[in-house]
């Protein structure tokens, strides 16, 4: 079977607020989609939304990170404009001209500095965000501690989507329809279906979301970078080839035996896939790994160009093949 992409869910996601630390937005708006897929709904104390289906038999954590890329201003300098510190990665080279939304509606445009200088190569230091609205003062709307997340909204071109917060919303849509699927066809496993926050300031909502759950397994969803981009590492993964199944990243190690079921799993449903091997980076996966005794993860990655732009870069066939993955292993269980 494969699955219709719903492509509407994906838009609403991948359009919403949320940059790490500040996620109350994206969660609202994720807590209202599930409200009738799970038995149970709650938040635990780092924010994450924790949503459990079934009980009985083995617990699995399925994490998808809520949180995206953003910024926090850290001063308003004498000519009035916002300078800023990442929440998470931005590359400097992608984002001069580009416009960020503040948490109180605001929309900002990233200016920097010796901009058309062809010699001068672009520090952090270079950027600010001008919010001017004409006035005086302003608007006096932005001040220190004003969070923003990059603004852009979501296009389609052919069977690529483009958005600026595919990671992880992308994650958070595959697991959505999947939970659709479970919810009518039952798991031998205790599901729990974590939107975990922080993600991309060092894996922090899914280790606490892991200690309360205390999970006997662990599966992350996430994007993963592309190696059929000129002049990029040769990567394995390529766009349109399917859900990528990870072996090894920078901070995580797949148990061979959950890796060899995944594969099988995929190979036994006619589901495209390819091997995953990533040098830097990681997902929830390792935080949820190394929480208490331990805990068997896995990781399902989207093929994803552009990772951390506002024009990170799907194809709807890959999206479809991991959302079967992920249904075909909890359907069926995961006891190894």
């Amino acid at each position: 079977m494969t699955t219709a992409v719903d492509k509407s869910l994906i838009k609403t996601l991948v359009e919403s607020w949320g940059p790490p630390g500040y996620e109350h937005k994206i969660r609202a708006v994720i807590q209202e989609l599930v409200a009738d897929l799970a038995d149970e709904i709650r938040v635990d104390a780092a924010g994450s939304l924790i949503c459990r289906i079934g009980s009985g038999g083995k617990k699995v954590m399925i994490a998808a990170h809520m949180d995206e890329i953003g910024l926090i201003v850290h001063h308003i300098d004498r000519d009035g404009y916002a300078r800023f510190s990442n929440i998470g990665t931005l590359f400097p080279s992608t984002l001069n001209g580009n416009r960020v939304l503040f948490d109180n509606g605001v929309i900002g445009t990233i200016g920097m500095e010796h901009a058309f200088d062809p010699k001068h190569t672009p520090q952090a230091a270079d950027f600010y965000v001008d919010f001017s609205d004409g006035s005086a003062d302003n608007g006096g709307s932005i001040g220190v501690g004003s969070t923003a997340a990059m603004y852009y909204p979501m296009v389609e071109r052919g069977e690529r989507l483009i958005a600026k917060s595919m990671d992880d919303r992308i994650g958070c849509a595959v697991a959505i329809m999947a939970m659709r699927q479970i919810k009518q066809i039952g798991s031998p496993n205790e599901l729990y279906f974590v939107f975990t926050t922080q993600e991309e300031v060092g894996v922090r909502g899914a280790k606490v979301a892991a200690s309360g759950v205390a999970p006997d397994y662990g599966i992350a969803l996430d994007v993963c970078p592309t190696g059929d981009l000129p002049q990029v590492e040769k990567l394995n993964v390529r766009l349109g080839q399917g859900a990528a199944i990870l072996i090894r990243d920078a901070l995580h190690i797949v148990p061979p035996k959950i890796k060899e079921l995944f594969i099988k799993r995929a190979e036994e449903a006619g589901i495209p896939y390819q091997l995953e091997i990533l040098d830097l980076g990681s997902t929830d996966a390792s935080g949820i790994q190394q929480t208490g005794a331990g805990v068997p993860s896995a990781t399902i990655s989207i093929p994803c160009r552009y990772v951390h732009t506002t024009s990170e870069t799907v194809d709807v066939r890959d999206v479809a093949a991991c959302v079967d993955l992920l249904v075909e292993v909890l359907a069926k269980g995961l006891d190894v």
